[in-house]
């Protein structure tokens, strides 16, 4: 078998393409102007300095009338125009107002010409220009949102991708006496709540699939990493934080190996270090690794290191994010609760809904295996809970980002699937569905109502 080189870091890989292309866009003139600072004290010196620049042009070029009022063009609102795009309109009205002191500094020996057309007609203009920029600045920031949550989860599917090619590999390069199968140990991970134990778990393994002789794992707290480690294997001594190598993964934020991580000239006492983030870039604690066979540190192994240690540490960030839930209904999936959870966290952040649908599910319809049948119809971003009640079942579907559309999108596509197998409508399939919006009852409630349709 031949070893195909896999990247080491492919979420940081992605990231630097991406802030590479946004980069490139801020550096030109155009891309300049529209990147507003979030500043307040750069707001309001734009807010002032803009027009009163305007005013100072317009003296110099055209001293007579340096507002233009009487030229064909009212040039000096563009300064209030400009504000108005990029902070809204109550920014661009105070711009406007620098424009009215300037015209009663120029005009105050006279006020009997003040010009109402002009300065209405301009107020009308930059209230309009200021809406509409506001309007877009509320879209962006929930395509954004958006956006930052489809990343998220394609960065889970990129590990999960990799991490089933990896097992794959590890069952033809492994001992046929392996102790645990690469399944067995994501699903230890997958149950591992972040305490002592669990970093020696996590350490134990790591120490099976990347044949790790000696290593520590040592805790991150406050911005700073501790020098006490919570997890050792193979008599691990006393951790350097000043190791240039430890450094250099806490600038780097992503796994450094000695083999090319260091500049020339500098040294280190450690092979590998390790940040152990999760999806959210949080991070929770660092992999210090002193010995492992030469041949060993190659591309798969330190891919499988990254793996391990990020589907730990998700697992970590999804069981805190949903332990309210869990708690209260802990037959509910930590998967399913995490992805509840975090819709909840988008909605109240950037007003973007979600919706669950629950379909009840008859005992004709769980004798025709009907769950399996409608949870191969869910998208790819949907999450999926099977509640057995009392009498009957809930077959609980979580879609991401969708509204009632999403819904009646996959009832109507249930409905023709049901055709094809000789079913006429969902009721005589034993299919009772419910929608349950996230905005209107929240993640605890939508669990809450599961369980009662359940035990209806």
């Amino acid at each position: 078998m031949h070893s195909q080189e896999i990247p080491v870091a492919p979420k940081a890989a992605g990231s630097v393409q991406r802030n590479r292309s946004s980069d490139e866009f801020k550096g030109s003139p155009l891309g300049k102007l529209t990147v507003a600072s979030e500043k307040p004290w750069v707001i309001v010196a734009e807010t002032v300095l803009v027009p009163a620049f305007a005013l100072l042009l317009g003296y110099l070029v055209n001293r007579p009338d340096p507002l233009w009022i009487n030229a064909d063009f009212p040039w000096a609102w563009f300064a209030p125009m400009m504000i108005a795009l990029r902070y809204g309109p109550i920014a661009g009205l105070f711009s406007a107002g620098v424009l009215l002191l300037g015209w009663t500094g120029f005009n105050r020996q006279d006020f009997s010409q003040f010009p109402q057309q002009y300065f209405l007609g301009g107020l009308i203009m930059v209230m309009i220009v200021g809406e509409v920029s506001s309007v877009w600045r509320t879209h962006l920031r929930r395509a954004r949102t958006a956006r930052h949550y489809q990343d998220q989860r394609m960065e889970q599917l990129v590990r999960q991708h990799y991490l089933l090619r990896l097992s794959h590999d590890q069952l033809e390069q492994q001992l046929i006496g392996q102790p645990v199968s690469m399944r067995d140990a994501l699903h230890q991970l997958r149950d591992l709540k972040g305490t002592t134990s669990d970093a020696q778990t996590l350490l134990n393994l790591l120490s099976q699939f990347c044949q790790i002789n000696v290593a520590s794992i040592v805790p991150f707290h406050n911005g700073n990493l501790s020098d006490q480690s919570i997890a050792q294997i193979g008599g691990a001594r006393s951790i350097n934080l000043d190791d240039a190598l430890v450094q250099q993964a806490l600038a780097t934020r992503s796994l450094c190996h000695i083999s090319r991580s260091l500049k020339d000239g500098q040294n280190t006492s450690y092979v590998v270090a390790a940040p152990m983030l999760d999806l959210s870039d949080e991070m929770y604690g660092m992999l210090i690794v002193e010995e492992m066979p030469f041949f060993a540190l190659q591309e798969e192994t330190l891919q499988t290191i990254n793996l391990l240690l990020g589907d730990y540490t998700d697992s970590i960030a999804a069981n805190n994010l949903a332990q309210p839930l869990l708690q209260a209904h802990p037959e509910c999936p930590p998967q399913f609760a995490f992805e509840l959870q975090r819709m909840e966290h988008v909605l109240k952040s950037s007003q973007l809904p979600s919706i669950v649908l629950a379909l009840q599910l008859s005992p004709k319809a769980i004798a025709s295996d009907m769950p399996q049948f409608i949870m191969r119809m869910e998208r790819m971003l949907d999450q999926s809970w099977l509640f057995e009640g009392s009498e009957k079942s809930v077959l609980a579907i979580l879609m991401p980002l969708g509204s009632s559309a999403s819904s009646e999108g996959f009832l109507n596509r249930l409905s023709a699937r049901l055709e094809q197998r000789g079913l006429h409508s969902i009721e005589e399939a034993g299919i009772v569905p419910h929608t349950l919006s996230i905005q209107k009852n929240g993640a605890m409630s939508v669990l809450d109502e599961i369980v009662r349709i359940a035990h209806a």
